[in-house]
């Protein structure tokens, strides 16, 4: 597989109130005759809000859409997502768009916790409403330090999510790092989740400590999933499956890596592989975690 790159398509626009850096975690929404993009942005506090914007991916260099309020804020004192929320995955179901997100709560001795939760827009993205002021999931003895980053499938068998879960915290010199990998889980409603603490992509190797971001996609032979994985800086991975579960990670053949230079140059993370207009499409962030912008590329044929 091979990916041409079709440049940055979007920066963060740090001339709007709630944005003072970064544009993380895209989430594709395909319309008709454009593609609606979810991004977290950082406010002057550090705290994360979702926003999005239009634009048509066959005409990158075209101008792109945005909207300038945020489409969902930080929660109130005490609440999972007090300390920022941004966007995981957004899929429709019926005339209804789900946006499944990452609550953050700054911890005490550890820097952070996330959790999974969901909020429901009936204007197609333009606003949305959580479902609940707490998480869908959060840690519990299957996953006992946070989980976040989820992706989300509604089968004709059932709902399935592929999610970050932490497995610990480590020390390391500056501090303490955390450590995590993706697992599944089933749900009958996309809001009553099992999990059984099912590994689908774990550690690769000692240094490699955080998996994250899955993007998976059914096709009619196999599963596909990209994913973010990190030693000493962010990389694309790729594996395939027979049933979703049961992965094989072929991260020499994902086909994308970092540029030569530029703002994708140092790190390259968090996929969102969609098809739109007949073609495959991948929206990515690069330096930074997403404070240099958000990238696309296209999905090409090779020998």
């Amino acid at each position: 597989m091979s990916w041409r790159k079709h440049g940055r398509v979007f920066d963060p626009p740090t001339q709007l109130s709630w944005v003072a850096s970064h544009a993380s975690v895209p989430c594709a929404l395909p319309l008709e005759d454009r593609v609606r993009v979810f991004f977290g942005a950082r406010d002057e506090a550090n705290r994360s809000h979702v926003g999005f914007f239009d634009f048509d991916p066959t005409d990158p260099a075209a101008s792109v859409a945005l909207d300038d309020e945020p489409v969902l804020a930080p929660g109130g004192a005490g609440a999972f997502d007090e300390s920022g929320t941004m966007p995981s995955w957004v899929l429709r179901v019926g005339d209804v768009v789900w946006l499944y997100t990452i609550g953050w709560t700054l911890g005490v001795t550890v820097p952070f916790y996330n959790s999974v939760g969901l909020a429901r827009s009936e204007d197609g993205g333009a606003s949305f409403t959580k479902v609940s002021e707490g998480p869908l999931f959060s840690r519990d003895r299957v996953d006992p330090y946070f989980t976040a980053s989820s992706c989300v499938l509604r089968t004709d068998e059932a709902w399935r999510m592929w999610y970050l879960s932490c497995t610990g915290w480590t020390s390391v010199p500056e501090g303490l790092r955390h450590r995590y990998h993706i697992r599944h889980a089933r749900s009958d409603d996309g809001v009553a989740w099992r999990r059984d603490g099912t590994v689908c992509i774990d550690y690769g190797d000692p240094d490699e400590y955080a998996i994250s971001r899955p993007s998976v996609v059914r096709d009619r032979d196999r599963w596909r999933m990209w994913y973010s994985h990190r030693g000493p800086s962010y990389r694309i991975g790729y594996a395939e499956s027979p049933d979703g579960i049961a992965w094989t990670r072929h991260d020499d053949r994902v086909g994308i890596d970092v540029s030569e230079s530029g703002w994708d140059a140092e790190m390259i993370e968090y996929p969102c592989v969609f098809d739109h207009g007949g073609r495959r499409w991948m929206l990515y962030n690069g330096n930074g975690y997403g404070a240099s912008g958000i990238g696309l590329a296209e999905l090409v044929e090779t020998d």
